[in-house]
């Protein structure tokens, strides 16, 4: 296993004389042994950045570390690293005991070892009995494990994997997701993690590593993205449904959006009559009997089993509460809506950045 260190790393593509930068600035040290995922929308540069780390993309400045040792040149065969891509890229026409043993068999190891190593890892990921068979022969969940075992059987000091679980039903991403979890837990191994799943990012990660446009916005502990998004774009990108952003002021005590269609009673910090952007995660806001907090009507009801989903509207302002189980309220109701003012985030209406 080793440390990961990414120093002002920057990946720039030529477009016609003008370049285009697609990965800004990029640092991060990753623990020896720590799961790091990269999370953020297509076209963020999640990929890119991983690419780099494994030899696939040239770096266009900046330092990138495996270990004690600068790989800014290294090949990528040589860098000790294992990926796992989004596809499968199994050989079709081997068996997956060959599949396993292929990168073995080309560094020569002694065959003993490399059908030692295939059992191991085929007991380690429930494969034993499919040894024989081909991909075709195979489920999806099936071959996104032999994937993963073409990764370990290597025994490298670095998992890189890109996606790997998007190919899949939303059963087995559940299901691969847990195996991986405890394969990790097991292994111990450095891993590098990129996926546009928040649910992925916030269940997996040691640390989530947000990106926008090739920039990172924040890294941090899974809690501390969810409970302290830097930014409004964190602050709906990570968690299911979004958090509600409202814009308005703060006049004695009172939030008041920019619309007029809502007022809140809220404690807040900052001065009076400042612009601000209020973030109500939808499980911190509470319906109430109306007249009792700000009146809205019900628009929307999605109940999901353990929980429901309320749409709200007040004028032009929209809101998502959660409930726990089933809620009383239906299609047009007018209730009252009522938030801790604990758990609201405050942001800066201009630079949409966190208030402390």
């Amino acid at each position: 296993m080793a440390t990961v260190t990414l120093e002002g790393v920057r990946k720039i593509y030529p477009d016609r004389g003008k370049p285009s930068v697609a990965v800004h600035q990029f640092d991060l040290a990753v623990a020896d042994g720590e799961f790091v995922v990269l999370v953020g929308p297509s076209g963020c540069g999640k990929s890119t950045t991983l690419r780099m780390i494994a030899g696939l993309e040239s770096i266009s400045e900046g330092t990138l570390r495996i270990g004690e040792r600068v790989v800014n040149d290294v090949p990528a065969r040589d860098r000790d690293i294992a990926m796992v891509f989004q596809n499968y890229a199994l050989y079709p026409h081997m068996t997956v005991h060959q599949n396993l043993a292929f990168a073995l068999t080309l560094r020569k190891l002694p065959r003993r070892e490399v059908d030692a190593r295939v059992r191991e890892t085929a007991d380690l990921l429930g494969l034993r009995e499919m040894l024989d068979r081909r991909p075709r022969q195979l489920s999806g969940g099936q071959r996104q494990r032999v994937a993963l075992g073409r990764a370990i059987v290597r025994q490298p000091q670095v998992f890189l994997f890109d996606e790997p679980l998007s190919n899949l039903d939303a059963k087995l991403r559940v299901q691969m997701r847990r195996e991986i979890a405890a394969l990790r837990r097991r292994l111990g191994t450095t891993t590098i993690y990129v996926t546009h799943d928040q649910v992925e990012a916030l269940t997996l990660g040691d640390r989530i590593v947000v990106m926008r446009d090739g920039r990172v916005l924040q890294v941090d502990t899974p809690s501390v993205i969810y409970q302290r998004p830097a930014d409004t774009f964190v602050a709906t990108f990570i968690g299911s449904p979004p958090m509600n952003l409202l814009r308005g002021r703060l006049v004695n005590g009172v939030f008041h959006h920019e619309s007029g269609d809502f007022e809140l009673p809220i404690r807040a910090p900052g001065a009076p009559d400042q612009p601000v952007i209020a973030g109500l995660r939808p499980e911190a806001v509470r319906l109430v009997p109306p007249g009792e907090g700000a009146a809205a009507e019900v628009n929307l009801v999605e109940p999901l089993g353990s929980e429901t989903l309320v749409t709200l509207g007040a004028g032009s302002v929209v809101i998502v509460v959660r409930v726990e189980g089933t809620t009383p309220v239906k299609l047009g109701d007018r209730v009252g809506v009522s938030v801790a003012s604990d758990a609201v985030h405050w942001f800066d209406a201009v630079r949409e950045t966190r208030i402390s």
